[in-house]
């Protein structure tokens, strides 16, 4: 049961990863002037990734992490996503 609790929570910590990597693609890709046409479904997943992933940036974006135009915040996030959550899931595995 632990072994199974251990591997949910490594796939879970896993795809947020893969969430905020989208995010921060999402984010690069406005910022060099991109301009999508409206398309309801596709901001339905650009409003999914902001109200998912902003929560836990956000913590890491007041710490002042931004030197010029670059935000180092998501990376020190999923930095700390993946060494806290391998810690968590080692714990848990006993």
């Amino acid at each position: 049961m632990r072994e199974e609790i251990a591997d949910f929570l490594a796939a879970l910590i896993f795809v947020y990863t893969l969430i905020i990597f989208a995010s921060i693609i999402v984010s690069w890709v406005f910022t060099f002037g991109v301009r999508v046409p409206y398309s309801r479904p596709l901001n339905a997943v650009l409003d999914f990734l902001r109200d998912v992933t902003n929560p836990y940036l956000r913590i890491f974006r007041r710490l002042g992490l931004q030197f010029g135009p670059i935000d180092f915040s998501p990376i020190v996030a999923i930095l700390v996503l993946t060494i806290g959550g391998r810690l968590l899931v080692a714990l848990i595995r006993g």
